[in-house]
């Protein structure tokens, strides 16, 4: 009891000092915000940079079947808001890898990037589909790697559906508010992302468009093909232009 009494002491100590914190504690608290939050560190760094990362299933008010990987967007917006908040971060790299996910939750997300008055640039590796496409142009520029993909098609619905004109009428003010943010944030012409994303020449059961690395950028939907390097060399550029 005595022993149990003073490790408690001992951990109360070291979360109202974290500077005495030891180094095995120190990784234990990296590793739990890994498993949390997808990152190492919370955005309270001197590094100058964030990097953000949007993986699997975006997750929105219903939470995904447990053998989903899952960005929860309670997890991504206090990051965003810290980002925002923290003097010392003056950018931020977003790097996608998403199959898309809930429409609200992704274009909240998407919104709150864009809104930030930090540099931020997106980097799209492996994949940035569905709701993925506007959180890759929610950045200041963004990149896509030369084998990355992003599929554009029209929204959906799981679950019940009833089938009247007011149904059909929100879907189709849903795809608008989507279409709009794709078109505020990158240089695509409206015409040409309705075509992908009606096609039904690409997707065998359904409609839509998968366009790969150069292609992306040749739609303008994304800036320039790239890795890591040039996502990072950029960014340093843009906090250098705001600085300046």
């Amino acid at each position: 009891m005595i022993n149990n009494f003073t490790k408690n002491q001992d951990n109360q100590l070291l979360m109202n000092n974290p500077k005495i914190a030891t180094p095995d504690q120190n990784i234990n608290k990296q590793l739990q915000n890994i498993q949390s939050l997808g990152t190492n560190n919370l955005p309270n760094s001197n590094t100058g940079i964030h990097t953000l990362n949007i993986i699997g299933h975006i997750e929105g008010h219903m939470v995904s079947p447990p053998q989903n990987k899952a960005t929860k967007y309670e997890h991504i917006i206090p990051q965003l808001v810290a980002v925002e908040e923290n003097p010392n971060i003056k950018g931020l790299l977003i790097i996608l890898n998403t199959v898309g996910g809930d429409v609200e939750a992704g274009l909240a997300i998407s919104e709150l990037i864009c809104s930030l008055s930090k540099p931020k640039v997106t980097l799209v590796i492996g994949g940035g589909h569905s709701i993925g496409v506007p959180l890759a142009t929610a950045g200041d520029y963004s990149f896509i790697a030369p084998t990355a993909t992003m599929t554009i098609h029209p929204i959906r619905m799981n679950g019940l559906v009833i089938g009247i004109p007011q149904t059909f009428k929100h879907f189709t003010k849903m795809q608008e508010r989507i279409i709009n943010f794709v078109l505020r944030t990158s240089n695509i012409e409206r015409e040409v992302f309705t075509r992908l994303m009606n096609d039904t020449d690409e997707l065998a059961n359904d409609v839509g468009t998968i366009l790969i690395g150069e292609e992306a950028v040749k739609h303008k939907l994304i800036d320039e093909v790239g890795g890591l390097n040039k996502a990072t060399s950029k960014l340093n550029e843009l906090i250098k232009s705001k600085e300046a």
